[in-house]
């Protein structure tokens, strides 16, 4: 009977143990920058980040962002291409970006804790305003995304 409880006590373990989520912990800033924008994402957490894929979705920002990667195209005045600063051997491939795209992924091979993948692009503002900067107010309701 108490080889039978110390199994059963395994496997429950075991079990419990797979059905728990993992949890990443990433730290995403923006800093608006002339002539480039840079974001910047860093794995504050104890694990790698393995087989992921990260979304910058600019979509819902209040101004309408968008990347201005080319000097002809959605954007406006001066543009910047995608360029990475770091982290791009933690990605499976450099993703690509066309003028006027308000969305960006990255496939995540391997970032380790405390490791970080960060990008200089310019960003512009289509609904008015000073349409080559970027304030705070203006990147609101844009969404990073982090899928396993």
């Amino acid at each position: 009977m108490k080889d039978f409880r110390m199994r059963f006590l395994t496997v429950l373990s075991l079990t419990m143990f797979i059905a728990t989520p993992a949890y990443a912990d990433l730290s995403v800033s923006f800093n608006e920058g002339a002539p480039k924008d840079r974001f910047s994402f860093k794995n504050v957490g104890e694990c790698p980040i393995s087989s992921a894929t990260l979304k910058l979705d600019l979509s819902g920002s209040s101004s309408g962002l968008i990347f201005d990667v080319t000097g002809s195209g959605a954007g406006v005045e001066v543009f910047q291409p995608l360029e990475f600063v770091s982290g791009r051997n933690s990605l499976m491939k450099v993703p690509t970006i066309q003028d006027g795209d308000d969305f960006v992924e990255m496939n995540i091979k391997k970032l380790a804790p405390g490791g970080s993948i960060a990008f200089t692009v310019d960003i512009d503002d289509t609904k008015g305003g000073r349409e080559i900067t970027v304030s705070g107010s203006e990147i609101k309701g844009a969404s990073v995304r982090l899928v396993q």
